[in-house]
């Protein structure tokens, strides 16, 4: 907690993210009304007292919406992120540690992944595979597990000749003993800072895919599907658009902050010793 505190990025970053997470995990006790349930008198209205933040066009609580909407919006943003760090993260580690034609490969084949517009690949796939939640991370994963790979080859290679991965090898040690008790365990940090920031980026992507209408298909509550159905109405009732808009903002804002604080507590070149 010393160090929580100690570093306004990380206290604010970590307590918005854990916010909207717990507000995606008890979003079925949070709510109160049902998520498709229509108020026709009450549409487009901004908030009362029955409808804390209004309500869509037809009618629908928004506040349901949006909190149901964060189960997947994050859900797709933690599973794309997890899968494209195990995937590339292990292939960066592999490629950096072994060298020779194995690291000139397989850097070869992120190299074409990275040549790639990442929101373009992910929109080709779905449109091959059509949209849905599995088929969204799918998509997701193969647009980003190159940008890990190329961290955790670098990482890798900044400690894959330090003295103590040396003297790991010199005891006799194994492949596996010297990746996982040397050189992970200095390689990792830079990997989990890009990770963290990628949440914020698999949520915009997620709503952008949606909000295209090659994401999850409705009546599920996606951010996007109700960002996409707020910007008919931009001109006349803005409110819709609006509190959607901010919920990806500030669930964004707050993995960028808690980005920006794990890098400089796991820089060891940006702490200051107390």
């Amino acid at each position: 907690m010393r160090h929580w505190s100690a570093n306004p990025s990380l206290l604010a970053g970590g307590t918005i993210s854990l916010l909207m997470i717990g507000i995606a995990v008890f979003a079925p006790w949070l709510t109160w009304w049902p998520v498709d349930q229509m108020d026709m008198a009450h549409r487009l209205s901004g908030p009362t007292a029955l409808h804390w933040l209004g309500t869509d066009n037809f009618g629908r609580d928004l506040w349901t919406r949006i909190a149901l909407g964060a189960r997947i919006s994050l859900a797709t943003a933690i599973c794309s992120v997890a899968l494209a760090v195990l995937i590339g993260g292990s292939l960066g580690v592999v490629a950096g540690y072994f060298g020779g034609w194995t690291d000139l490969l397989l850097m070869r084949l992120v190299d074409i992944f990275l040549g790639f517009p990442s929101l373009l690949l992910a929109l080709g796939l779905l449109a091959v595979l059509g949209p849905g939640w599995q088929n969204t991370v799918a998509a997701l994963v193969a647009s980003f597990w190159a940008e890990y790979a190329r961290v955790a080859h670098a990482a890798v290679l900044a400690v894959r000749e330090a003295e103590f991965v040396v003297a790991a090898r010199a005891v006799g040690g194994t492949h596996v003993y010297v990746l996982r008790r040397a050189v992970l365990p200095n390689a990792l940090g830079p990997v989990i800072v890009l990770a963290t920031l990628g949440l914020g980026t698999a949520v915009v992507a997620e709503s952008g895919l949606s909000f295209l209408g090659f994401g999850v298909p409705p009546p599920a509550p996606t951010w996007g599907w109700t960002l996409a159905y707020g910007t008919r109405y931009l001109r006349a009732e803005p409110w819709m658009a609006t509190v959607v808009g901010l919920a990806i903002m500030i669930t964004v804002f707050g993995f960028n902050l808690l980005g920006d604080g794990l890098r400089d507590r796991l820089d060891p070149r940006g702490q200051t010793r107390r």
